[in-house]
């Protein structure tokens, strides 16, 4: 089954959402319109980033001393993407947007992540990006920086980790100081100078559009001159590249933010990754060293308002992993029904005399397939389920819009951690079934597996996301989060009852959904979180295995109805099912032991004495 067919079952038949342009914000909208934003996604990802994706990881970015020089194929591919309208799909028709509803957005981001997930980034950073403004910023923030970069003009960036601070984020010492006297009264917004350093920012530095939009954090000094601990003190300030003027056209000078150096990464070689020194003196702005940059929402909300950024990129990431994770398995099936090789036992053995047969016939190589299909699409599946609650958050009435802001919550982390590493092992499988050559360069899966491979670090590592899950999201309110998530549970586990071969894979998930709920007791427990923390690795992956098992056990339902009507297509409908089967044998009994530390409290890692490693 195509890509395509997948989507188009999953959008359609599964999310309904259609259904969605009997809301007033996509009133404008049908199935058919929705199919024709997925058509011209499918076209122009083919066209222009799918045959550059080996280019623009053999050219990798390169810096002369003044320039950063890319192939000239990614701009003319992200040019493309902008001038399609693509970037602001989910926009204001008054800012030059689609109105689409963001499930069929990320719907439509997947086919450009699939063909060159190293092009896709600057597109994905820049929308973000400019999202972030049109929702906190002034409107003359939003006219001056977003809209430039919602038409192709200008591109984005965030700028949180430093090099001493990583991901400790309380930690940054970027300070920004007011600009002199009447810094308020700026028309783009307060106006400051910053001055730190900026580490793995990606789409730092290059020449693909007319300007750079920064957002950075940085903290504010207090009146005895030191920075304020923690991160309530962080505040968040657009800084251009190139200076603006109020109208927001370009003044032509250079902003005080200066390259210090690229950093060459395992995969995503196409999308430049710097470090980037603020207010250093290099590009004295207006005469003075400092890089001039205007703050967004109030002094201290900083974190708060690059959550939305951040939150975003965490979906996108996970799409983008769940890509990956596709394109190496839509390879490797391609490889299994062409590549020759064994024959099969007979009651005599094998006969060397007989024609060899294509290695899709060996057991462990339909079992390597399947698993990579039931991981790729079930991340699918997940990421278009939290795109469908952003709509719903958006868009809903009062009750459901705050379920769904809940539930996204709590799904976060999942939706960016699982298909991070379940998706690579996707590409792993994919290797494995091209044997020899998966390792060599002849082949596509070697570059999917490395640039997936980052997935794992972006928008925070797994133990991040672990802490979030363990450490607050399904402890929030109540546990009112994970108390929507269980009904919802419930409730496919009693549809699936409905259909006999269903039953047992109904009982299975409530089994282990049951058990995630004794797991976050008996985390807590004891009041030791040190323990709890220490354990949450294990949480997150049992948790996000049964996410998926309730998923696919979704999916499966619908299949299985539509099966039986006669409607669909009846292979797309049995692959369903047969992943389905496939992730409840094999991969939700791994739930068990994983939660079995968190269940009976071990506390080897927060007693581990580090000398005896």
């Amino acid at each position: 089954m195509t890509l395509r067919s997948t989507l188009d079952f999953f959008l359609n038949d599964w999310i309904r959402a259609p259904e969605l342009c009997a809301r007033e914000r996509f009133a404008d909208h049908s199935a058919d319109t929705f199919a024709a934003v997925l058509d011209l996604s499918e076209r122009l990802a083919a066209d222009k980033f799918a045959p550059h994706n080996r280019l623009v990881d053999v050219q990798e970015p390169a810096f002369d001393g003044e320039r950063v020089t890319l192939p000239e194929a990614t701009r003319e591919a992200t040019q493309a993407h902008a001038e399609a309208g693509l970037r602001a799909a989910g926009q204001d028709q008054a800012v030059g947007g689609m109105q689409l509803p963001y499930v069929v957005e990320a719907a439509s981001r997947t086919f450009f992540m699939k063909a060159s997930i190293g092009i896709d980034a600057y597109a994905m950073l820049t929308t973000a990006n400019a999202n972030l403004l049109m929702a906190h910023g002034t409107p003359a923030q939003r006219q001056a920086f977003a809209v430039p970069e919602l038409d192709g003009r200008y591109t984005g960036t965030m700028c949180l980790s430093e090099p001493q601070a990583g991901s400790s984020l309380g930690d940054i010492l970027t300070r920004a100081v007011p600009d002199g006297e009447g810094f308020e009264a700026d028309p783009l917004g307060p106006r400051y100078r910053l001055q730190g350093n900026k580490m793995w920012i990606s789409g730092g530095e290059h020449e693909l559009s007319q300007n750079i939009v920064h957002l950075v954090l940085a903290k504010v000094p207090g009146p005895d001159g030191k920075l304020p601990p923690g991160v309530k003190g962080i505040s968040l300030f657009i800084v251009p590249r190139v200076l603006v003027n109020a109208d927001g056209s370009l003044t032509g000078e250079r902003n005080d933010v200066a390259l210090a150096g690229l950093n060459h990464k395992l995969g995503y070689r196409g999308t430049v990754n710097t470090l980037l020194n603020f207010g250093e003196g290099r590009f004295p702005a207006r005469g003075q060293a400092g890089a001039i940059g205007y703050r967004v929402g109030e002094l201290g909300e900083g974190l708060k308002c690059m959550f939305h950024m951040m939150n975003e990129a965490r979906i996108q990431v996970g799409l983008g992993a769940t890509m990956l994770g596709y394109a190496g398995y839509e390879c490797a099936l391609d490889y299994a029904r062409q590549r020759p090789q064994g024959r099969p036992n007979g009651p005599a053995g094998k006969d060397p005399a007989s024609p060899q047969r294509p290695i899709i016939d060996h057991p462990d190589v339909r079992r390597m397939l399947l698993a990579q299909k039931a991981y790729a699409e079930g991340g699918l599946a997940l990421g278009l389920y939290c795109a469908r609650l952003v709509d719903e958050k958006a868009t809903g009435d009062a009750a459901s819009a705050a379920d769904a802001a809940t539930l996204l919550e709590l799904l976060t982390p999942v939706a960016k951690s699982w298909p991070s590493e379940w998706c690579l092992e996707a590409n792993n499988l994919a290797i494995q079934v091209h044997g020899g050559y998966g390792y060599t360069r002849d082949f596509a899966v070697e570059q999917h597996w490395r640039d997936n491979r980052l997935n794992m670090i972006h928008e925070g590592t797994h133990g991040i996301q672990a802490q979030d899950l363990l450490g607050r999201k399904v402890r929030a309110e109540g546990g009112r989060a994970l108390s929507l998530w269980l009904a919802r549970v419930h409730d496919t586990a009693t549809q699936a009852r409905a259909q006999p071969a269903l039953a047992p894979l109904a009982d299975a998930l409530e089994d282990a959904a049951a058990l995630m709920g004794a797991a976050t007791q008996a985390a807590w427990q004891d009041g030791r979180p040190d323990v709890a923390m220490h354990n949450a690795m294990g949480y997150l992956r049992a948790f996000g295995h049964v996410v998926l098992a309730w998923l696919w056990l979704d999916v499966a339902v619908l299949a299985a109805r539509q099966r039986q009507a006669g409607q669909g297509d009846a292979a797309l409908l049995d692959g369903k099912q047969q992943a389905a089967r496939y992730f409840f044998a094999r991969e939700l009994p791994q739930v068990g032991a994983w939660l079995a530390p968190v269940l009976e409290g071990d506390d080897q890692f927060a007693t581990l004495d580090p000398a005896v490693l």
